[in-house]
């Protein structure tokens, strides 16, 4: 275990993926995390950066599937962002401060931060421990990148911070060495781990608190448990959460 670990809570919750979201309510809107707050789930969400560097609670790179708008997340400016309503709602996207105001130390973030291979990702980083600053709830960041994790090892040692990782057409010798290395690189407290993949002699030989993602069925609940995981869960996956509690 890291020196300095402050997420002891982590596997001690399950998690609404995106938020709790369907039925007229969007993914990572602020609609999706008021109904997971009522459930009593933690919450899972995605940050992408603005034009002009502020954390944007939103999944996709290109905003047409989620916004019916052409362009680009990253190289639009946060106003125009926040003024554009998620498809089929009256729900905007919201910045990170929005969700972290409306949340309020309510129940556990884990705010996954997005990246594009070769380019930068102290932007989004800083803006993520700008709107961090004072805030009192149970947080933690994760990526698939393991810079991401190793930037915040280096200037929030006391975060968790996690990678995320899939062994998806990765299932071999060199596929578990690159797994080993990115590990090593991102100085991760955590793994968050794709649930098809469990059990994992991966996840397993790391000895680090482990999340898997996306429990979508019953099945998948049973793997996650099996495994000893914290599920981040959506549709079929949350109903047979609640069957089993």
């Amino acid at each position: 275990m890291p020196s300095g670990f402050g997420g002891d809570w982590l596997t001690r919750h399950a998690y609404a993926h995106r938020g709790l979201h369907g039925s007229g309510v969007p993914e990572n809107s602020l609609a999706a995390f008021e109904a997971a707050i009522a459930r009593g789930y933690g919450i899972e969400c995605d940050l992408l950066p603005s034009a002009d560097n502020r954390a944007v609670v939103f999944h996709d790179e290109d905003l047409q599937r989620l916004t019916g708008q052409a362009g680009s997340t990253r190289r639009t400016r946060v106003g125009e962002l926040t003024a554009m309503r998620l498809s089929g709602s009256d729900e905007t996207i919201p910045t990170l401060r929005d969700m972290l105001a409306l949340v309020a130390g309510r129940v556990p973030l884990l705010l996954e931060l997005k990246s594009v291979r070769g380019e930068h990702i102290s932007a989004l980083c800083r803006a993520v421990r700008r709107d961090l600053e004072g805030y009192r709830g149970e947080v933690a960041v994760m990526s698939f990148d393991p810079r991401i994790p190793a930037w915040f090892a280096a200037r929030m040692p006391h975060l968790p911070r996690g990678v995320v990782m899939t062994e998806e057409n990765a299932r071999t010798l060199t596929g578990a060495l690159r797994r080993w290395l990115a590990l090593a690189k991102s100085r991760a407290s955590f793994l968050a781990y794709d649930v098809r993949d469990l059990p994992s002699r991966f996840a397993t030989r790391s000895g680090l608190p482990l999340l898997t993602w996306t429990v979508r069925s019953g099945a998948l609940l049973d793997a996650a448990r099996g495994a000893g995981a914290a599920p981040i869960m959506e549709g079929p996956g949350v109903a047979a959460f609640e069957e089993r509690s």
